[in-house]
């Protein structure tokens, strides 16, 4: 049984790839043309692909030629070659500037460079790219139906560098690089002022200069510890409904108390 179903898709697939073999031979450019379409209908986009580029030089010029290389923009992105697929869109957009199909290919221009943003631990170059396509996107078509979706693509994008940027900051401060930390936490908040996290960013500015201030040399710990409450002091102003309020003012508290100790002992070393 599996021999003849073996044996049935082979016989089947010869006979589809001599009828794809007949169709690029012929010189009938309305049947081919018919025939690339067809094969798009049904989802073939590797055998329309090949057709309608074929066709692209022939066709230049025609009233057929703007779908023809709608259609085949989309064939390089139904098979996820979203780089390839890029270029073609942007392309239509310049050779087809008034067209209603314009402002589409614009949008999905954007996406592609979407659907080409990788895990977050990576580089993240085409999230960025996305960000700045679709908000070029949202201040070209102000009226587009597709803003909405743009506007949530670039909130997802956002959240990924964000993201990103949270985890390289962490890193520091597991490897014990407080300093680093403090300042790539500090950072984070600035680059993301918006961000529904950013007391708990806060806190670990906190969290970094303390660990920094504890691990430091004697004649330095007196200044850290300092900025350990302008940062908690800064805490308090700028989240005073913060669910984190307790957590700042345990490492105020602990720092005015070294602060205090650290006095006391200059005081008895000078005296």
């Amino acid at each position: 049984m599996r021999f003849f179903y073996a044996f049935f898709f082979a016989a089947v697939t010869l006979v589809s790839c001599s009828k794809f073999t007949k169709v690029q031979k012929s010189t009938d450019v309305n049947y081919k043309l018919r025939m690339a379409e067809q094969y798009y209908a049904k989802k073939k986009y590797n055998q329309a692909q090949t057709l309608f580029e074929e066709l692209f030089p022939i066709v230049k010029g025609t009233p057929q030629f703007e779908d023809l290389y709608y259609k085949y923009a989309y064939c390089a992105y139904y098979q996820r070659d979203y780089a390839n697929a890029e270029n073609l869109f942007k392309g239509f957009a310049e050779v087809f500037p008034n067209s209603p199909r314009t402002e589409e290919m614009e949008y999905m221009r954007a996406f592609t460079y979407y659907k080409q943003s990788p895990k977050v631990e990576l580089d993240q170059n085409n999230t960025q790219k996305t960000i700045g396509l679709m908000q070029t996107f949202i201040n070209t078509h102000p009226g587009s139906a597709r803003n909405k979706d743009a506007n949530d693509i670039i909130d997802k994008c956002r959240a990924k560098l964000e993201d990103k940027e949270f985890k390289s900051a962490e890193l520091y401060y597991n490897l014990g690089q407080f300093k680093a930390a403090a300042i790539a936490f500090t950072t984070l908040m600035n680059n993301f002022p918006d961000s529904e996290k950013s007391d708990s960013y806060k806190i670990l500015v906190i969290k970094s200069y303390y660990q920094y201030a504890i691990m430091s040399i004697d004649e330095k710990k007196l200044e850290r510890f300092e900025q350990v409450i302008t940062e908690c002091n800064d805490f308090m102003d700028r989240f005073p409904e913060s669910k984190l309020k307790t957590e700042a003012e345990r490492y105020l508290t602990q720092s005015q108390n070294n602060l205090k100790s650290l006095q006391n002992e200059q005081t008895k070393t000078t005296a």
